[in-house]
């Protein structure tokens, strides 16, 4: 069994077309049936139900795909940890950010880029769960996001810090002056808040649930840079963890009356797989932001 034979088997259960996949695979129609025949052979199953020009997974072919891109993803994670090891500022490092730490990655990039411009950075903004999925499937190198220790399934999580929920307003705000604010003083104001899965808008339910009082919310979104923007530029006011506005001169957080909430802030890794040391200077920069 070699791995261009799981190469071209590969192609052809993605397109369900020798033609197709031998010309993806920059073989000829002939060499890619050839060589999948012979992985049959060895097998001892048939992995593709062949009819007219068109060609149809087996039960057998279907199990055994799931093999391949294991083998295949595999042997690209080990190529990629020994070129590292050769010349460790090239490369890729793919980045998933939860949107709840968007405006907490970006002073990080700028001085990251320049010490090491021979990697290349890649962000991708999404839900927690959704990019699990991607770092997971090998997909991402790292996740940085708000996350409960307990839920580690499958996930090596690495403290990063922890940050107090707080009221953000402008240094121009009225109330920027004030050492603390009530939650019923907070029901009061117009509120601009990041939207529900938002780790500091659970504890915002959470904290005028349990005291009936509705809040005036005015706008809801997930980006927190803009939700910046607005508060920055406006008389609103939010709830969000205090590391949030660590680059934002503009702002100021009040500490909210009563007991004070801390979220934990991690760096997610797949556990048991190869870790770029990319990924490790990365986190060295962005630690220097944060603490």
């Amino acid at each position: 069994m070699e791995l261009r034979q799981l190469n071209y088997f590969v192609k052809a259960a993605e397109h369900l077309h020798f033609t197709e996949a031998a010309a993806e695979s920059f073989v000829t129609q002939s060499t890619l049936s050839q060589q999948i025949k012979q992985l049959e052979e060895e097998l001892g199953m048939l992995l593709f139900d062949r009819i007219g020009k068109h060609v149809r997974l087996t039960e057998a072919g279907g199990v055994f795909l799931i093999h391949a891109k294991q083998i295949l993803l595999d042997v690209q994670k080990s190529k990629a940890a020994i070129s590292e090891l050769n010349n460790l500022a090239v490369g890729d490092l793919k980045i998933g950010v939860t949107y709840a730490f968007s405006s907490m990655v970006l002073p990080a990039l700028a001085p990251f880029s320049s010490k090491y411009p021979g990697i290349k950075i890649f962000i991708e903004y999404g839900t927690p769960e959704s990019l699990e999925i991607k770092l997971k499937a090998a997909e991402l190198d790292i996740i940085l996001s708000f996350h409960e220790e307990s839920d580690n399934q499958g996930l090596e999580m690495q403290p990063l810090f922890s940050s107090k929920i707080v009221m953000v307003v402008s240094r121009k705000h009225p109330l920027a002056s004030l050492k603390k604010i009530t939650v019923a003083e907070l029901g009061a104001l117009e509120l601009i808040l990041p939207g529900k899965g938002f780790s500091s808008r659970d504890y915002v339910n959470e904290l005028f649930g349990k005291r009936k009082i509705v809040p005036k919310i005015k706008i809801e979104m997930n980006e927190v840079n803009s939700l910046l923007t607005l508060v920055e530029s406006t008389s609103w006011v939010t709830i969000l963890n205090e590391k949030a506005i660590i680059s934002w001169g503009t702002l100021i957080a009040i500490p909210i009356a009563g007991k004070e909430r801390y979220k934990r802030a991690f760096i997610l890794r797949q556990k048991g797989i190869y870790q770029k040391k990319a990924a490790n200077l990365f986190i060295e920069e962005l630690s220097k932001i944060l603490w």
